[in-house]
Protein backbone atom coordinates (compact mmCIF):
# COMPACT_ATOMS: atom_id res chain seq x y z
CA UNK A 1 0.00 0.00 0.00
CA UNK A 2 1.18 3.67 -1.06
CA UNK A 3 1.69 6.54 1.45
CA UNK A 4 0.73 10.07 0.27
CA UNK A 5 4.81 10.48 0.84
CA UNK A 6 5.33 7.40 -2.10
CA UNK A 7 6.51 5.05 0.99
CA UNK A 8 5.20 1.91 1.24
CA UNK A 9 3.60 0.84 4.69
CA UNK A 10 5.25 -2.48 6.20
CA UNK A 11 2.67 -4.84 7.09
CA UNK A 12 4.02 -4.58 10.94
CA UNK A 13 2.94 -0.35 10.63
CA UNK A 14 -0.57 -1.65 9.15
CA UNK A 15 -1.12 -3.61 12.27
CA UNK A 16 0.27 -1.20 14.61
CA UNK A 17 -2.03 1.62 13.33
CA UNK A 18 -5.05 -0.84 13.47
CA UNK A 19 -4.48 -1.49 17.25
CA UNK A 20 -7.35 -1.43 19.64
CA UNK A 21 -7.54 2.04 21.11
CA UNK A 22 -7.97 2.91 25.02
CA UNK A 23 -10.76 4.84 26.23
CA UNK A 24 -8.60 7.13 29.15
CA UNK A 25 -8.62 3.74 31.42
CA UNK A 26 -5.81 3.72 33.87
CA UNK A 27 -3.27 1.24 33.86
CA UNK A 28 -0.70 0.41 37.25
CA UNK A 29 2.56 -0.82 35.09
CA UNK A 30 4.72 -2.85 37.51
CA UNK A 31 8.35 -3.75 35.96
CA UNK A 32 11.50 -3.72 36.84
CA UNK A 33 13.83 -3.28 34.20
CA UNK A 34 13.88 0.98 33.78
CA UNK A 35 13.92 0.48 29.44
CA UNK A 36 11.22 -2.13 29.30
CA UNK A 37 9.06 -0.07 31.70
CA UNK A 38 9.32 3.10 29.48
CA UNK A 39 8.94 1.35 26.51
CA UNK A 40 5.58 -0.37 28.20
CA UNK A 41 4.45 3.13 29.57
CA UNK A 42 5.18 5.19 25.98
CA UNK A 43 3.33 2.07 23.62
CA UNK A 44 0.34 2.34 26.41
CA UNK A 45 0.10 6.56 26.69
CA UNK A 46 -0.02 6.28 22.78
CA UNK A 47 -2.96 4.20 22.89
CA UNK A 48 -4.87 6.41 24.93
CA UNK A 49 -4.53 5.02 28.55
CA UNK A 50 -3.07 6.77 31.59
CA UNK A 51 -0.33 4.86 33.22
CA UNK A 52 0.99 4.99 36.14
CA UNK A 53 4.32 2.84 36.80
CA UNK A 54 6.14 1.27 39.70
CA UNK A 55 9.19 -0.65 39.27
CA UNK A 56 8.99 -3.33 41.90
CA UNK A 57 5.88 -4.70 43.73
CA UNK A 58 6.28 -2.93 46.98
CA UNK A 59 6.29 0.15 44.87
CA UNK A 60 3.33 -0.99 43.46
CA UNK A 61 1.56 -1.33 46.68
CA UNK A 62 2.51 1.62 48.44
CA UNK A 63 0.64 3.73 45.12
CA UNK A 64 -2.65 1.00 45.98
CA UNK A 65 -2.68 2.24 49.35
CA UNK A 66 -2.69 5.86 48.75
CA UNK A 67 -5.15 5.21 47.07
CA UNK A 68 -4.05 5.83 43.40
CA UNK A 69 -6.73 4.57 40.43
CA UNK A 70 -5.88 1.77 38.55
CA UNK A 71 -8.62 0.04 36.27
CA UNK A 72 -5.79 -2.74 35.32
CA UNK A 73 -3.12 -4.19 36.75
CA UNK A 74 -0.19 -5.26 34.16
CA UNK A 75 2.68 -6.77 36.06
CA UNK A 76 6.02 -8.68 35.11
CA UNK A 77 5.87 -12.19 36.33
CA UNK A 78 9.54 -12.19 38.10
CA UNK A 79 10.82 -9.31 39.93
CA UNK A 80 13.47 -8.57 41.92
CA UNK A 81 12.87 -7.33 45.81
CA UNK A 82 10.79 -9.53 47.72
CA UNK A 83 7.71 -10.40 45.64
CA UNK A 84 7.32 -11.55 42.39
CA UNK A 85 4.46 -10.99 40.47
CA UNK A 86 1.79 -13.49 41.64
CA UNK A 87 2.62 -12.21 44.82
CA UNK A 88 1.81 -8.88 44.34
CA UNK A 89 -1.28 -9.55 42.38
CA UNK A 90 -2.70 -11.35 45.50
CA UNK A 91 -2.11 -8.60 47.57
CA UNK A 92 -3.88 -6.20 45.09
CA UNK A 93 -6.73 -8.23 44.86
CA UNK A 94 -7.13 -7.87 48.42
CA UNK A 95 -7.16 -4.06 48.07
CA UNK A 96 -8.86 -3.88 44.82
CA UNK A 97 -10.96 -6.84 44.58
CA UNK A 98 -11.94 -7.57 41.06
CA UNK A 99 -9.45 -5.64 39.41
CA UNK A 100 -8.57 -7.05 36.05
CA UNK A 101 -4.76 -8.20 35.71
CA UNK A 102 -2.13 -8.80 32.82
CA UNK A 103 0.89 -10.53 33.32
CA UNK A 104 3.99 -10.25 31.35
CA UNK A 105 7.16 -12.45 30.83
CA UNK A 106 10.27 -12.85 29.06
CA UNK A 107 9.95 -16.75 30.30
CA UNK A 108 7.97 -19.11 28.16
CA UNK A 109 4.35 -19.48 29.17
CA UNK A 110 4.57 -23.12 29.93
CA UNK A 111 8.14 -22.55 31.70
CA UNK A 112 6.17 -20.31 34.23
CA UNK A 113 2.74 -22.25 34.62
CA UNK A 114 4.71 -25.85 35.11
CA UNK A 115 7.28 -23.94 37.67
CA UNK A 116 4.18 -22.86 39.62
CA UNK A 117 4.73 -19.33 39.04
CA UNK A 118 1.24 -18.76 37.57
CA UNK A 119 -2.06 -20.76 37.89
CA UNK A 120 -2.77 -21.95 33.72
CA UNK A 121 -5.85 -19.82 33.44
CA UNK A 122 -4.28 -16.47 33.53
CA UNK A 123 -3.44 -13.86 30.49
CA UNK A 124 0.45 -13.60 29.66
CA UNK A 125 2.01 -11.69 27.20
CA UNK A 126 5.17 -12.83 26.38
CA UNK A 127 8.16 -10.43 25.86
CA UNK A 128 8.99 -9.34 23.36
CA UNK A 129 5.42 -8.21 22.01
CA UNK A 130 4.41 -5.83 19.71
CA UNK A 131 1.88 -2.35 20.17
CA UNK A 132 -0.88 -4.82 18.54
CA UNK A 133 0.22 -7.28 20.78
CA UNK A 134 -0.57 -5.33 23.94
CA UNK A 135 -2.96 -3.15 22.95
CA UNK A 136 -5.32 -6.58 22.11
CA UNK A 137 -4.70 -8.18 25.24
CA UNK A 138 -5.33 -5.21 27.19
CA UNK A 139 -8.58 -4.26 25.70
Amino acid sequence: MATAAGCRSRPQDLAESAAPQGGGESILVVEDDPLVRRNVVVQLESLGYTVIAAGNAVEALELADRGVPFDLLFTDVIMPGGLNGRQLVTEILKRRPGVPVLYTSGYPRNTIIHQGRLNPDVAVLSKPYRKSDLARMIR
